[in-house]
């Protein structure tokens, strides 16, 4: 049946502007009418005319509505193939993420996010491709696919890291080959103003954060007293694609536990350039306190809450990407230590186990 639609439908969408330019010339041809110069005459060819021409533009218009409907779909089945839906529990972490594409001829962005329980720990990747769209589908396919295999083999954040780091060359080198069939050689920064923040996240069975950040906003922590605040303050690595990596260990950040019940946000920078008509900057922290005073506070009310205060400032229009990935700590209590007061991140090499 499938087979028989695709030639009927592509007939049809030759006929018929044959048929309106048939009538148009079997008019002016043949009917009398046509061959007087009389003002009503005049009148009525022209009315032939401009109902003909109406009615092409009418067809072409629909073929190209038909055609974005269908970009469309296409670009929502990619995204769901590629930024999955992510389950609401990963080992005793409650989780929920959304995705905002600044492209509005395309549900995808350049933003990406996973959650994977490992043997060890739960590991977060969240990233952001330069641009957005269809462009950026590529990019994000080569990390989140070598995330997703890494992850389970890599035993610390430092090798994890340089896995990405590389699979992003390969695929940069490969698209330029692509691009440029003609060059005959592949450069060793073919894309050089390419590049992608990228935010490591580990959390361990005792709910301590191990942290690698190549230029990526730091997440935000909602503890129990109902305050918000910078998960940390060192300084990240540059991002990924126009510098190595340096040679020597990287030092991971030890950001302390996350503690029952308590929270982590983690976005793109997409949250916090919003801005309004005014041209005022859309203040995440506000949003974040807003939601911390709903009833129940869930990482699904919790990102509900801040969507709907980011679409409501940007007019329902935000002109970048945005991704928003809530982990909120459902453990049992016994499983995780109190925490110290006034804790901080700080840089060390990864723990023991």
């Amino acid at each position: 049946m499938f087979g028989i639609r695709r030639p009927l439908r592509r007939a049809l969408s030759l006929g018929l502007p044959t048929a309106w330019g048939a009538v148009a010339i079997a008019y002016k041809l043949a009917c009398p009418l046509a061959q007087q110069d009389g003002w009503g005459a005049r009148i009525v060819t022209s009315f032939v005319f401009f109902a003909v021409g109406t009615g092409l533009i009418l067809h072409v218009r629909q073929r190209l509505l038909r055609e974005l409907r269908q970009a469309r779909r296409i670009a929502t089945a990619a995204q769901n193939v590629l930024l999955r839906p992510l389950p609401p529990h990963v080992d005793g972490l409650g989780v929920a993420a959304a995705q905002l594409s600044a492209d509005r001829g395309a549900t995808v962005g350049g933003d990406l996010y996973e959650v994977i329980a490992t043997e060890h720990g739960v590991r977060v990747v969240m990233g952001d491709v330069r641009g957005h769209g269809l462009p950026a589908l590529g990019t994000v396919a080569a990390l989140l696919g070598s995330f997703r295999e890494a992850a389970h083999d890599e035993p610390d954040l430092d090798r994890l890291l340089r896995r990405l780091d590389r699979a992003l060359a390969r695929h940069l080198r490969e698209r330029h080959r692509e691009e440029h069939p003609t060059s005959g050689r592949t450069p060793d920064a073919p894309v050089a103003e390419e590049f992608v923040t990228l935010l490591l996240l580990e959390i361990g069975r005792d709910g301590e954060i191990t942290a690698l950040n190549c230029g990526h906003p730091w997440p935000y922590l909602l503890s129990r007293g109902r305050a918000v605040r910078s998960l940390a303050r060192a300084d990240p690595l540059p991002p990924l694609g126009p510098f190595p990596l340096p040679t020597g260990p990287l030092p991971a950040t030890r950001c302390g536990p996350l503690l029952p019940a308590e929270a982590l946000v983690l976005y793109t920078d997409g949250a916090e350039d919003a801005r309004d008509a005014r041209g005022r900057f859309f203040s995440l922290t506000a949003a974040l306190e807003k939601a911390l005073h709903d009833h129940p506070v869930s990482p699904q009310q919790i990102l509900r809450t801040v969507q709907s205060s980011l679409l409501r400032h940007t007019g329902g229009h935000p002109t970048d990407d945005v991704a928003l990935l809530v982990l909120e700590n459902a453990r049992p209590r016994r499983l995780t230590p109190s925490a110290p007061p006034g804790r901080r991140c700080t840089r060390g090499s990864r723990r023991p186990g």
